[in-house]
């Protein structure tokens, strides 16, 4: 489960073709569509007891913009707080430089395992593939993505990555991967199997790796927002804490942080706030870890930031609302995208990170929507997400050049559509397709119609054009 590129995965088939597999799978289906269901209900419970709900997405979207907009003043802003505080700032321009940076700070410290903390920057630069490679076991101890990890699998959800499995076969990965197996596959069991698994770990690593929610610049603290207590757990009893960070999750001050502690727990997991919020500030004698580096990670994001439309999707808090309720992810899954960043925000973020159109699995993301417009109801820092698709499609469009078979084919009908008597002919020769409907549907056409009618009817033309009818009615 290598990294080809820093967001996608190697050889992960374009988005069409995954989605058609996914959704030969019933079970997969099931699951995702009781999953999400759940989800968005919960959500929208919570998110209607505030009457200050969209002033504050107003607020996180500006709060975000002003981020993103000085953004070099704020990063420097946050190494000298983090500096003063007794903590080390390292710079990642790439996943590579990422990746040695962290597995060089763990062979400084002589460990050959570390414990991890859920982060979709560490998963998006492929950092447990990189420690396994210079021998360094990474053990990850949220619950859904130590299923996925021993599992073998690959995670689906950005907030519940192991979204697409059932308790079922939970229970059938933790019997194969555990030496004390649960003793039933229902959930106290499993998640007391997990606990059990994860206690000897926590007690014994000597290093802890983690993402970051939020860093406040002013203060230099880094801050951790989780359901199950095991980053508090890895955050607090290792002696060395390391910290992956992308460099827009930045907000400047504690009152910023107030308006985000509210927007992500209801838009995430549905809860008023998270049952575990935890903040460290450098080191502090006698008290948690002795050591703590802050890995500032960019890989793409600058580029992303020089896209006036683009950049918009660094405001993303991750808190998969989009996904919830998009219905191309709810019946494909988030494997389907081939990306650490599923549904509606992966295909806006994981194309422009990877930075290259000309990639057929990254560029085939953008067209994983209906364009429905729900995700950007949903999000809570207000990224309107079927804009940025449109403005990808057509650097996917524009990337392709000018000798494609669709530009050949859209310079053809600008031909006909420039002179009334060619697009008349035109209409005419359309007319004569009827002859291939039934009940005025055409379910088959030749190539290249074919690639159409494949997936969706078409309806028969009329015998009659409007200009044909308006000639012989009106004279």
């Amino acid at each position: 489960m290598g990294a080809r590129n820093p967001v996608t995965w190697l050889g992960s088939p374009t988005f069409p073709k995954a989605a058609h597999t996914a959704l030969a799978d019933t079970q997969l289906r099931s699951n995702l569509r009781k999953a999400t269901t759940t989800i968005r209900a919960k959500r929208a419970g919570v998110v209607a007891e505030l009457d200050d709900w969209e002033r504050l997405r107003l607020a996180g979207a500006a709060i975000k913009d002003d981020v993103l907009a000085n953004l070099d003043t704020y990063l420097v802003r946050l190494e000298e707080s983090v500096t003063a505080c007794g903590g080390v700032v390292h710079w990642a321009r790439d996943a590579a430089e990422a990746n040695q940076i962290v597995l060089d700070l763990v062979r400084a410290e002589g460990a050959d395992e570390v414990v991890k903390v859920k982060s979709m920057a560490t998963a998006e630069i492929g950092l447990n593939e990189a420690l396994e490679a210079g021998g360094v076991h990474a053990v990850e101890t949220d619950l859904a993505e130590l299923i996925v990890q021993l599992g073998h699998d690959r995670p689906s959800h950005i907030l519940v990555p192991a979204i697409h499995r059932n308790r079922a076969e939970i229970g059938e990965i933790f019997r194969g991967q555990m030496t004390e197996p649960p003793a039933s596959d229902e959930p106290a069991d499993l998640a007391e199997a997990a606990r059990r698994h994860l206690r000897r770990k926590f007690l014994s690593a000597k290093v802890a790796i983690s993402g970051a929610n939020f860093a406040v610049a002013d203060t230099g603290s880094v801050v951790v927002v989780e359901s199950e207590g095991n980053g508090r757990m890895c955050v607090t009893l290792p002696e060395t804490l390391i910290t992956v960070m992308g460099i827009e999750k930045l907000v400047p001050t504690w009152q910023d942080l107030e308006v985000f502690l509210q927007l992500l727990p209801r838009s995430s997991t549905a809860e008023r706030m998270n049952p575990y919020t935890s903040v460290w500030s450098g080191v502090t004698p006698g008290d948690g870890p002795r050591k703590f580096h802050l890995v500032l990670l960019d890989n793409g994001r600058t580029a992303t930031l020089a896209d006036e439309v683009g950049a918009q999707a660094l405001r993303c808090i991750r808190c998969s609302a989009c996904l919830n309720v998009c219905p191309v992810y709810e019946r494909t899954g988030g494997q389907a995208y081939g990306s650490v960043y599923p549904g509606p925000i992966g295909a806006i973020l994981a194309p422009q990170l990877a930075g290259d159109m000309r990639d057929k699995q990254a560029a085939s993301l953008p067209y994983a929507s209906s364009l429905c417009g729900a995700c950007y109801e949903v999000c809570p820092v207000r990224i309107n997400i079927p804009e940025v698709l449109t403005q990808l499609r057509s650097e996917v469009v524009a990337a392709k050049g000018k000798r494609t078979p669709e530009a050949l084919a859209m310079a053809a009908a600008a031909w006909v559509f420039a002179d009334p008597k060619r697009y008349e002919a035109a209409q005419k020769a359309g007319s004569l397709s009827r002859l291939l409907a039934r009940d005025g549907t055409i379910s088959w056409l030749p190539w290249p119609g074919s690639k159409w009618t494949s997936t969706r009817d078409f309806p028969a033309v009329p015998k009659e054009s409007f200009r044909a009818w308006w000639r012989r009615t009106r004279g």
